[in-house]
């Protein structure tokens, strides 16, 4: 690990060291759009193509910079990368990329050109000696000039068509990885808790106790839930995408299901807390529906009657339990 102490100031680093440094974090950016490439190459293949254009151009920018460190300064160039320097703009790991949405994989390259550009712009504008203002100002311009090729190469490869196709596709994996699981758990955990949180109440009339019983049931049907989903479907052959992102979905949204209308059972008087636990469980039933509509195009009636109605059968069981 590096630590503050052991890194070099920018304004320390000789010409020579600056060039070094431009040189090795163009070899990593490189490294980084042909990793992007790789990662989206089956699922979208011409983003895929936009990455590898890019990736084509750092290698020549750095080609350009090792052409400029042997004319000036000769044949070594000096070890120093990003972790070297204080203040240095550092890059995403590139196992991250794994849980980035396209899109956010391509809001990643673009702030990765913008960073640079603007490190060496205030870089630039903080240099005394104008050989390194000039150097500065040099490296400024090409990564503008990035940001410009990166365009072209988006409008080559990524036209309207195949660029809608791939968003299309982006949408649907979310759904299938996220959405669809989640809301799965947000239903299990609102309808499924009902029963025994409601009947619990209603036999004892006791706050805590009930919370108690709630919490329990939350997070009992969530870990249920997660595990379920994780082991029910790898994701290989129905492209619903990772078991673990779909089980995390599905676990985590059962569990806040069951303890939305578990928590107001906090508050010590019965009454108080049930009426807040019954608000709770309205608004979260036309979540649901909400969330069928937007997302599943369930129309909307249909959805809030099917959730409603099976939440309400729900209830009246717990209650009628409770209460017998």
């Amino acid at each position: 690990m590096l630590y503050m102490g052991s890194r070099r100031r920018f304004r320390d680093l000789t010409e020579q060291e600056i060039l070094a440094l431009a040189i090795s974090s163009e070899e990593d950016d490189a490294r980084i759009y042909r990793g992007y490439a790789e990662r989206l190459r089956s699922d979208y293949p011409d983003t895929a193509k936009v990455f590898e254009g890019m990736a084509v151009e750092e290698d020549g920018h750095r080609r350009a910079l090792i052409d400029l460190h042997q004319t000036r300064f000769g044949e070594v160039i000096p070890l120093i990368r990003r972790e070297h320097v204080a203040g240095f703009y550092a890059r995403r790991p590139v196992w991250l990329a794994e849980t980035l949405s396209l899109d956010r994989i391509r809001e990643e390259a673009e702030n990765m050109e913008r960073d640079a550009e603007h490190f060496y712009h205030m870089a630039a504008q903080n240099a005394q000696d104008a050989d390194t203002r000039k150097l500065l100002g040099d490296l400024a311009a090409m990564e503008a000039r990035h940001q410009d090729e990166a365009h072209r190469l988006e409008r080559e490869h990524l036209g309207d068509d195949a660029r809608t196709g791939e968003d299309d596709r982006a949408k649907r994996q979310f759904l299938l990885t996220w959405v669809q699981p989640g809301l799965a758990g947000l239903m299990d955990g609102s309808v499924s808790t009902l029963a025994p949180i409601f009947a619990t109440a209603f036999a004892t009339h006791d706050p805590w106790t009930t919370f108690l019983v709630g919490l329990a049931a939350s997070v009992g049907a969530g870990i249920s839930m997660g595990f379920t989903e994780a082991a029910s479907d790898d994701g290989e052959l129905s492209g619903r995408g990772s078991p673990t992102k779909r089980g995390i979905a599905a676990g985590v949204m059962t569990t806040i299901g069951g303890l939305g209308h578990a928590l107001p059972y906090l508050i010590p008087h019965f009454w108080t807390a049930t009426t807040i636990a019954l608000i709770v469980v309205f608004v979260e039933l036309w979540a649901i529906a909400w969330i069928q509509n937007k997302f599943m195009e369930t129309p909307f009636l249909r959805a809030a009657f099917q959730v409603v109605l099976g939440g309400a059968l729900v209830f009246a069981a717990g209650a009628l339990i409770g209460s017998g």
